[in-house]
C-alpha cells in the first residue's frame, strides 16, 4: 500500500476532486489506521467539512456515558479522574472531549489534563517517556507529579500502579487486550470510589478488557458499565443491570444529519459535545439507579433528530453557517430519511 508523500498526496488528491465535484460534501473519515486517522483529521478539519467517526464518534458516544453515569449520581465532571487504557486515536479522541467537557464547566486546560491518564503499551504516558509518539504527548502526565508516586520503573507504569496513585473514578479501555481490567485493578478502583465507571469497549467480545459479571462480583453491583459490544444484562444479589451498548450509531448519524440541515461549513468538537448532552438525556439510569448508561436502540430516531437539533444549532451559534435555515427542526426533519415507500401500481396498457 501507499504510504509517506504518495499517501498524502493521494489523499488531497481524492479532497481536491471531491469538494470540486460536491462543493457542499461532508467527508466522514473511517476506519483509517491508528498513523493516518489523527493526521488526516488534523491536516483537513479547518479546510473542509469533515469528521472522523472512529475518533470524534467515539469520545462523543463515550462522553455520553461519562455524564450519563455522573447525572445518575448527582456528580461533578470536574471532580472525575480518568485513566484510558488504550492510547490509539479513539482513545486520544476521548482524552480531548472529556477536557473539552471539563473545559465547558469552567476549567482550564491544563487542569483538565492533569485528571486524564493514558496509557498505552509501555504504560502511563508521561513527558520522560523514552516512546511518546505525537498523540501520546498531548496528554502525557508531568513526570515531576509521577515520579512523587516512587514506581520502579518510570519507563513502564503498570495499570495497576496507575489505579493505585491516580484514583481513577473512570476506567475506559480501547486497548483490545482482553482480560486486562482484572479484579485487583477493579478492586483497587473501588477502594477510592463508591460507584466507579467502568467502560471495557474494545470489540469483539474476545478483546474486551472484562465482562460485565465480573466487574459486577468484583464491585459489588456497584460498577456503572458500558461496553463495546452488545451483552445481556448482569443480575446481582436479586438486582438486574442491563448493559448500555457503547454505539457510535447514537452519535454520527445525528451529526452528520445537523450539519447538512444547517449547511455548516465544518465541524467542530463543540457539535460533538453538544451531541453528547443530548444523549446522556436519554439515559434510563436518570430515573433508575441501576439502569443502563444507554438508551434502547428503538430510541435511536428521536435521538438522532434531537442531536440534530442541537448540532445545527451550534453550527449556527459558532458561525459556521453562510446560509442557515430560519426553521432548524423543519430543516433537519426535511433532511432525514423517511422510511416510507410508495404503492407501485402496474398500469393498462
Amino acid at each position: 500500500r501507499l504510504g509517506g508523500k504518495e499517501y498524502d498526496d493521494f489523499i488531497e488528491s481524492f479532497v481536491q476532486a471531491i469538494t470540486k465535484r460536491y462543493p457542499n460534501v461532508l467527508i466522514q473519515w473511517e476506519d483509517f489506521s491508528k498513523q493516518q486517522a489523527q493526521p488526516i483529521l488534523d491536516r483537513y478539519r479547518d479546510k473542509v467539512c469533515c469528521f472522523n467517526d472512529d475518533i470524534q464518534g467515539t469520545a462523543g458516544v463515550v462522553v455520553a456515558g461519562i455524564l450519563a453515569a455522573i447525572k445518575g449520581m448527582n456528580g461533578d465532571i470536574k471532580e472525575q479522574r480518568i485513566v484510558l487504557f488504550g492510547a490509539g486515536s479513539a482513545g486520544i479522541g476521548i482524552a480531548e472531549l472529556i477536557t473539552q467537557a471539563m473545559i465547558q464547566e469552567g476549567m482550564t486546560r491544563e487542569a483538565a489534563k492533569e485528571r486524564i491518564f493514558v496509557m498505552g503499551r509501555n504504560g502511563l504516558a508521561h513527558t520522560q517517556s523514552e516512546e511518546l509518539d505525537d498523540l501520546k504527548a498531548r496528554f502525557a502526565q508531568k513526570a515531576e507529579a509521577i515520579q512523587k508516586w516512587g514506581v520502579s520503573d518510570m519507563q513502564k507504569i503498570p495499570l495497576l500502579e496507575t489505579v493505585k496513585h491516580a484514583k481513577p473514578t473512570i476506567l475506559v479501555g480501547t486497548s483490545t487486550q482482553p482480560g486486562t481490567f482484572t479484579e485487583e485493578i477493579i478492586t483497587e478502583m473501588k477502594k477510592h470510589v463508591a460507584r466507579p465507571i467502568i467502560f471495557p469497549l474494545s470489540n469483539p467480545t474476545s478483546k474486551s478488557e472484562a465482562h460485565p459479571d465480573d466487574l459486577m462480583k468484583w464491585t459489588r453491583g456497584q460498577a456503572l458499565v458500558a461496553t463495546g459490544s452488545p451483552y445481556p444484562p448482569v443480575e446481582y444479589e436479586g438486582i438486574k443491570h442491563v448493559i448500555g451498548q457503547c454505539n457510535n450509531v447514537f452519535i454520527f448519524p445525528g451529526v452528520g444529519l445537523g450539519v447538512i440541515a444547517s449547511k455548516a461549513t465544518r465541524v467542530t468538537d463543540k457539535m460533538f459535545l453538544k451531541a453528547a448532552d443530548v444523549l446522556s438525556r436519554y439515559a434510563p439510569i436518570l430515573n433508575n439507579p441501576y439502569a443502563s448508561l444507554f438508551p434502547r436502540l428503538t430510541e435511536l430516531r428521536a435521538i438522532s433528530r434531537d442531536v440534530a437539533i442541537a448540532v445545527a444549532k451550534e453550527a449556527i451559534e459558532a458561525g459556521m453557517c453562510t446560509n442557515p435555515p430560519q426553521d432548524i427542526e423543519k430543516a433537519v426533519d426535511e433532511a432525514m430519511w423517511q422510511p416510507n415507500y410508495a404503492q407501485i401500481k402496474k398500469m393498462k396498457r
